[in-house]
């Protein structure tokens, strides 16, 4: 019961999407119901034309006869293009409605989401699964009301001719409908499987071609080619399931029908001269009889759109109802932060870990100041960073920004007060300018533009680009070096003008020469903001106002560059180890 309940919901909701377009599909349904009320009428057209015309030599329906096919086709030809058009409509309209809430619904999802859905699978939501949907949508919806009426009147048609043959013909329905229903189950479960080993597969896709480098260098194309192959054959081994299922229950269906036809052909010649049926009734009747099979046979194949829809159904509609970020009842708006960020006794603990990232944190940093993070890589530095603007939410303790707990502020506005640059900096597809200005198109000043990309060292490169600021960066700015993309996110950084600024490793990709004016820059920018950097490089950070060293999820040292050199501790071993050059310019 839970299941069939499951299923009628889900074709509940497809349907649900496919009435907002009810204008549109209320003209493909009732153009598919003029194609369909055309079958009855060819088989009696030739009852009329062997017995009014062959037969019995009617002048007036030998003129007639000839017209009224024309007629017939004009109509049919005139519905079917009608019909096949506002259906694609709607169901390309229905695609992309689908297409929008889910992404609209991925802008908005908590971001431990995408750590526990690869994005490979996610992708494959959108392209694979979305076309075996709209199927079941609307093409399988007009497919059932054109050939259910077209089966209707051919059987009415026949009834009119004959009911005792036509009784013996529907015999084989209560048989059809035990195989249909059996090879539902099957068709169901083998489309679960398929669309499952398909996301698999768009996963080692999206991998290997973004790690050209990394399977070149380590010469692993064979281990890749391998890896791809594997589940390649298991979709395809699943898609001949799918194939052979589908095949075996329409030709099933087709050989019942095929038999009982020939049992019907048998039973009307012995009956001949009692039946009543004349020879264009005979003609007319058994051509009826034969144009079921076409539309017996798409009812057959329709069903397999469906559970192709309904389970494709199950994997879209799970992205569009994931839970939104929330905010909390009764946010607080806030305008712009002074930025005195507090933690009290934060922990974190990421999902089947043994260990928390973050243990206890206690931290104050106030307004204005910078304070750098450094440790161990896992010692939690950028665990804590995300949890500053909610991208992971404290499991215990809380976070205050200007004295308000940010659980209680609107994500919005929290993250209004922010900005970030990351050590994988994301740059788009687009301009230069537009990564710079990424989000704050709308009334950009030119000049603070330039002058965000003059403070990120952005502009001797940018100037020596084919359309300077104009010029497209590729994907992820595949026409840059890592340098120059990390000082374009430094730029869309500084360009945000936020009170508070995360810095992840942001100079890892720079030179020494370029790093020294960035330093220079950001120290600028830090005296009005609040600044946390995380840095493996100790020579970025030793004139931040605070250092905190940690390990295993917990501060184990506090204090000035000076101070914590001094200690002889954690951050003396690592600045020994680090080993800088005596030479080495300091920011």
């Amino acid at each position: 019961m839970a299941a069939k309940f499951i299923r009628e919901s889900l074709y509940g909701r497809l349907l649900t999407l496919v009435l907002v377009h009810w204008k549109v599909f209320l003209v493909s349904v009732v153009s598919t119901m003029a194609v369909a009320a055309t079958e009855p009428a060819l088989p009696a057209l030739f009852k009329i034309l062997l017995d009014d015309s062959f037969i019995q030599q009617d002048q007036a329906m030998i003129r007639l006869l000839p017209a009224a096919m024309v007629v017939l086709f004009v109509v049919r030809g005139l519905a079917g293009y009608i019909s096949a058009y506002s259906t694609a409509w709607v169901s390309t309209r229905v695609v992309t409605d689908l297409r929008e809430a889910m992404f609209s619904r991925l802008m908005a999802v908590p971001m431990a989401f995408f750590d526990a859905n690869p994005s490979g699978v996610l992708l494959s939501r959108f392209t694979y699964d979305v076309n075996r949907l709209h199927k079941a949508a609307t093409t399988a919806w007009v497919t059932l009301v054109r050939d259910s009426l077209a089966t209707v009147g051919l059987l009415g048609w026949m009834f009119w001719l004959n009911w005792r043959l036509t009784l013996a013909a529907l015999v084989i329905v209560p048989i059809a409908g035990t195989v249909l229903r059996l090879a539902s189950k099957r068709l169901r479960r083998l489309n679960r499987g398929s669309q499952e080993q398909m996301g698999e597969l768009n996963q080692i896709i999206r991998e290997g071609l973004g790690a050209q480098r990394e399977i070149r260098t380590f010469g692993a194309e064979g281990y890749e080619v391998a890896r791809f192959g594997q589940p390649a054959n298991r979709v395809r081994r699943m898609e001949n399931k799918l194939v052979g299922t589908s095949a075996a229950n329409v030709g099933l269906i087709q050989l019942l029908v095929s038999v009982s036809l020939a049992v019907l052909i048998y039973i009307a010649i012995l009956q001949a001269g009692s039946s009543g049926l004349t020879p264009g009734g005979f003609v007319s009747f058994f051509g009826a009889m034969g144009m079921l099979f076409s539309p017996i046979k798409r009812l057959t194949r329709v069903n397999d759109d469906i559970q192709r829809g309904l389970a494709a159904a199950e994997s879209v509609f799970f992205v569009i109802d994931q839970q939104s970020e929330q905010d909390p009842p009764g946010a607080l708006p806030l305008s712009r932060a002074r930025g005195e960020i507090r933690l009290e006794g934060v922990g974190f603990r990421y999902p089947g870990q043994a260990e928390p990232a973050l243990s206890d944190i206690h931290l104050e940093i106030p307004a204005g100041c910078t304070v750098a993070l450094v440790g161990a890589s896992g010692s939690g530095k950028s665990t804590l960073a995300s949890l500053i603007p909610l991208f992971l939410r404290p499991q215990s303790g809380r976070i205050l920004l200007d004295g308000q707990d940010i659980t209680a502020l609107s994500l919005k506005d929290l993250r209004r007060q922010i900005a970030l640059v990351s050590q994988q900096v994301i740059l788009f597809d687009d301009t230069v300018a537009a990564n710079i200005a990424y989000g704050q198109t709308e009334g950009l000043d030119p000049e603070r533009l330039a002058r965000a990309a003059q403070m990120a060292h952005a502009t001797e490169f940018v100037d020596q680009l084919p359309q300077g600021m104009d010029t497209r960066v590729g994907e992820n700015g595949a026409q840059l070096s890592g340098g120059q993309r990390q000082r374009l996110a430094i730029a869309r950084a500084l360009l945000k003008d936020a009170p508070v600024l995360i810095m992840d490793e942001a100079t890892s990709s720079l030179d020494t020469r370029s790093e020294q004016h960035i330093q220079a820059a950001i120290e600028a920018a830090a005296r009005s903001r609040t600044c946390v950097v995380i840095a493996h490089r100790l020579s970025t950070i030793q004139r931040a106002d605070q250092i905190l060293v940690l390990d295993r999820g917990r501060i184990v040292e506090r204090g000035t560059h000076a101070e914590l050199l001094a200690r002889n501790g954690h951050y003396a071993a690592l600045h020994r180890a680090q080993a800088p050059s005596p030479g080495h310019a300091i920011p």
